[in-house]
This record gives structure tokens, C-alpha cells and sequence, in this order.
């Protein structure tokens, strides 16, 4: 009987030996486009039941809410879009935190579409912030908010509020706040989102506040209030974030 059990136990040592590990050797993929011509194979009576829910957002979505008199398109360095986002931002920020809040930043990447001259819907709002992303109010050192601007020289422009940022050749010339130079060891309030405080969209810099402030709002539904609130949406390109070849 022992002696089967060594036997056993020598042959599995034998194959764990000889045991080898898949490995991937090659790959292929292939594009499946979901567009139209997936249309007849769709599940009809789940569209059915979903009908009256779609309906239901489709009516809530398409409520008016603003009017813009103007396109705000949006573009690189700066754009009506944009500079609205950031105004925005900066105004409601004002309004929740307990101090003074001196800049907003928003990305550019953050802004999903543009707002045709004409009227502004629920929906307008929710396709130009899909997102969750929350209000947060930052305090930075003069010389991370320097370093914050000089990222935006090298990567091109981004939202800014209550400053301006000049930029040559792709280097920082000149950043002001409040019509001042940038004190490199003076302190700045922030606003901006949850998301950029992580330092994403090359923004590093704000991973070293010295205070967050988190205002547990979500950025789309201080947009849809200011929207109400100005009712007529306007914005236009001023200088705030001038790149000069």
C-alpha cells in the first residue's frame, strides 16, 4: 500500500513537471459595427415594453429651459462653450462655498457637444455633461497654479475663469488673477470637478492642493439651474486663454 502511494504520488510530480502554460501565439479582431444594420435583429417586444419609459425621457428631456441667441461651438484654445461652462462653474461655486473662491477650471475634453443658436432643452445640458462629476473648490499655491498654466502651454487650451493665460510657442508668458500677476507663494481657491482633482487631462498640478473642499453636487445639475437662472445664454471668445505661435 505505501508503496503505491510513493508510486502515486511520484507519477503526479511527473506531470505537474510536464505540465506547460497556454500562450497566446497570435490575435485577430474584427469590427462589428452597431449601427442601422443591426435594426433586424432587434428584440421588438422588448422595444414595446420599453416604449412608454423612452416616451416618458424623451418628453422630460425635451423641455426648454434657456434660449441661446448665438452658436457657443467649441474649439481650441478658447470658445463660447466652453468660457460659459467655466462662468458657470466659477458663479455657482461663489454661491455654496464658504469662502472666496479666485478661478474655475474646466477641460476641454469635458465638453461633449456645442449649443446651436435656439432653444435649450434638459437634454442639451445632459448630453453636454454626461457625467457624475461633482463641484469641488481646491487651494493651491501660487506656484502649482503657475505649473497648472504651463501644462496648458505645452497641451494646448483649457476652461479658465477669473484668470487669464497668455502663451508663446508653447510656454508659459504671462498668468494673471483678478488682473494680477500669479503670487507663487500666495494661496488660490479653485473650483472645478472631482475628476480634475485627480490631476487627469495632463493636469498634475491640482493633485497638490493643500485643502479640497468637496460640495457633493453634481456639476450637470448646477448647469441646469444656471440655465433657468440666466434663461438667456450668452458667451463669447475674450482673451482669456490667448496661445501665440
Amino acid at each position: 500500500m505505501q508503496k503505491s502511494f510513493y508510486f502515486l504520488f511520484a507519477l503526479l510530480l511527473l506531470c505537474a513537471c510536464q505540465h506547460r502554460s497556454a500562450q497566446v501565439v497570435s490575435a485577430t479582431t474584427e469590427a462589428i459595427p452597431v449601427d442601422a444594420s443591426l435594426d433586424p435583429i432587434q428584440d421588438t417586444v422588448y422595444l414595446a415594453q420599453l416604449a412608454p419609459t423612452k416616451a416618458a425621457l424623451e418628453r422630460e428631456m425635451n423641455v426648454q429651459i434657456g434660449y441661446a441667441p448665438k452658436d457657443l461651438w467649441v474649439g481650441s484654445p478658447e470658445c463660447p462653450m466652453l468660457n460659459w461652462a467655466t462662468d458657470a462653474l466659477w458663479e455657482a461655486a461663489k454661491k455654496v462655498y464658504p469662502g472666496r473662491v479666485d478661478i474655475a477650471i474646466v477641460n476641454m475634453g469635458g465638453m461633449r457637444c456645442s449649443w446651436a443658436a435656439g432653444p435649450i432643452t434638459r437634454g442639451n445640458v445632459f448630453e453636454l455633461m454626461p457625467f457624475d462629476n461633482q463641484l469641488v473648490v481646491l487651494t493651491l499655491k501660487g506656484e502649482d497654479i503657475i505649473s497648472l498654466c504651463e501644462s496648458f502651454a505645452q497641451y494646448g487650451g483649457q476652461g479658465v475663469a477669473g484668470m487669464r493665460v497668455k502663451t508663446v510657442d508653447g510656454r508659459l508668458a504671462d498668468v494673471q488673477v483678478a488682473g494680477k500677476p500669479v503670487d507663487p507663494n500666495g494661496l488660490y481657491t479653485v473650483a472645478t470637478s472631482d475628476y480634475l482633482s485627480g490631476g487627469t487631462d495632463h493636469m498634475d498640478a491640482l493633485t497638490r492642493y493643500m485643502d479640497c473642499w468637496n460640495s457633493d453636487l453634481k456639476i450637470r445639475d448646477l448647469y441646469l439651474e444656471i440655465v433657468r437662472e440666466q434663461d438667456t445664454i450668452r458667451a463669447a471668445v475674450d482673451g482669456r486663454m490667448t496661445m501665440l505661435p
